[in-house]
């Protein structure tokens, strides 16, 4: 579980993406490094920062200046991609500040959810709710192409950390692969927070948190966030809320629910939240990378017995997680 941490680590993962298809990668000293690192930042944290990662910086910051200028649209054009429930029930597609709910309270930030997609029949009844096309707006023009390109690579990296991560915890470098991960599901999330004005002063109730204290519902969460804004918050055992300041060139990652389960809570999913106290509007790219979507999750035998012989966390299929925390997240 997370321990009383000060700080977010900041790991170099290059050596794993040099050798991350490399059968004997666990034998490579600078792989052994990241690892090493990856175990305590997991074990400690739940969060780190992730540099020299392969995604270009020139990439990464235009998903965030394409996403300000779709939020700097007039609201009406924003509502041209509205989340609505028009057939049984919706999740993607764009909502305005106050829409989203955390634990019963209104996030204060505006938002386009994506997911991928899901045809008609695809995972059965267990998928009835995630069907559908994500709606991209035409302005910008780009942003459909932008993202897609961006969620690919995010993919790709997501794939190469759980390597690592899967090496981390004592398995082999696939142990994430095949029938739990090898076909992922995903969630991109488009985030806005208004900035706070000089009439309201700071954040300072639940009612002026841009995002409520929550954890990731699958394995790994890439975040992109703007430079210079520091918002993200992460809560350590005391109950201290520590700074994710943006560091330029890195994501934040996080672990999720599913990630905590199949360690048997070796690794733990962390609370974390956001407040934007700066005056500037705050743009932030979730990337959720997530386990096949209707796998179903229990403590690996491996992570049992390093924790004591008992399974801590009953069986989840994630797709039935999923569907269970996005019905209880929107106002509709």
């Amino acid at each position: 579980m997370a321990t009383d941490f000060k700080s977010i680590p900041l790991i170099d993962v290059s050596p794993l993406l040099a050798k991350w298809d490399d059968p004997r990668m666990s034998e490579d000293p600078g792989v052994a490094e990241v690892v090493r690192q990856l175990n305590q930042a997991c074990r400690v944290a739940g969060f780190f920062y992730v540099k020299d990662h392969g995604i270009p910086d020139s990439l990464i910051k235009e998903v965030r200046t394409v996403s300000h200028k779709f939020f700097g649209l007039s609201y009406e054009e924003k509502l041209k991609i509205k989340l609505t429930p028009t057939s049984g029930y919706s999740c993607r597609g764009y909502q305005s500040v106050g829409e989203n709910i955390t634990k019963g309270v209104p996030d204060m930030h505006e938002a386009i959810d994506c997911y991928r997609e899901v045809t008609q029949g695809m995972y059965g009844d267990l998928g009835r709710t995630m069907e559908g096309c994500n709606l991209w707006p035409r302005d910008p023009a780009n942003m459909k192409a932008l993202m897609e390109e961006y969620v690919n690579l995010c993919t790709d990296l997501s794939r190469k950390i759980m390597r690592g991560i899967a090496l981390a915890l004592g398995g082999l470098p696939n142990e994430f692969e095949g029938e739990r991960a090898g076909d992922p599901f995903w969630v991109l999330r488009i985030i806005g927070y208004p900035g706070v004005s000089t009439t309201n002063g700071h954040a300072t109730s639940e009612n002026d948190i841009g995002c409520g204290a929550h954890t990731d519902y699958g394995l790994l969460t890439l975040v992109n966030q703007d430079d210079g804004i520091t918002a993200l918050q992460v809560k350590n055992s005391s109950g201290e809320w520590i700074s994710a300041p943006p560091v330029p060139g890195t994501f934040v990652c996080n672990i999720g629910d599913m990630l905590k389960i199949w360690s048997n809570g070796l690794y733990n999913s962390t609370l974390h939240r956001v407040v934007n106290n700066s005056p500037k509007f705050r743009v932030c790219v979730a990337y959720f990378f997530e386990p096949n979507y209707d796998v179903g999750v229990e403590p690996l035998d491996f992570c049992v017995k390093k924790t004591g012989g008992v399974k801590k966390f009953e069986r989840a299929v994630y797709g039935e997680h999923l569907v269970s925390k996005v019905k209880t997240n929107f106002v509709m």
